[in-house]
This record gives C-alpha cells, structure tokens and sequence, in this order.
C-alpha cells in the first residue's frame, strides 16, 4: 500500500473514532468536528512521525524522477524547437542585412 494513503487512512480514521466518541457523549456537533480535527492531527503529528516521514520521502522520490513525456508531447516540442531555430535565423539574416 502506498505510503500516502495508509497515512490518509490511519488519519481519517483516528478522525472518525474521535468525532464518534464527541458525538456519543452529545458534544455540539460543529465543536465535537472542531476538537477531533485538532485531535486528530495532534496524536498524528506526534505518533505517526515514521509514517509521515514515508509520505514525504515518497513524494520526494517521485518529484526527483523525470516526467515521461508521451508521443504527442515530443512531437510539440520539437516543433517547437524547429520554430525557434527558424526565428533565430530570421534574426540573424535581418541582423547582417
């Protein structure tokens, strides 16, 4: 299972124990949401430190990995690239004129 999502679940989980148990004890709805939000993200912050520390090497693997272009994409850019080459030229023979 992907790092992020057992974080997502372990957090939303301990969210939803917590507001269920406010709830049963007929706490106000909106501060029993309002308390087990911070709750929540306190007891995460503090005991799923490893889990989290997962999730952000993850995201970093992933941000450092090239991002694979499809055929379409290489196509574009190398239009792209011929466009320039050609307006670079244009430059250069107005340049010398």
């Amino acid at each position: 299972m992907k790092p992020w999502l057992k974080y997502s679940i372990v957090r939303l989980g301990l969210f939803a124990v917590v507001l269920g148990l406010l709830l049963v004890l007929r706490f106000d709805p909106f501060w029993a949401t309002l308390i087990a939000a911070v709750v929540g993200f306190c007891v995460s912050y503090l005991f799923f430190a490893p889990l989290r520390r997962k999730v952000a090497l993850d995201l970093a693997d992933r941000r450092s990995r090239p991002a694979k272009l499809d055929d379409d994409s290489v196509a574009e850019d190398e239009a792209i690239a011929e466009d320039a080459g050609d307006g670079d030229r244009a430059r250069r023979i107005d340049g010398e004129a």
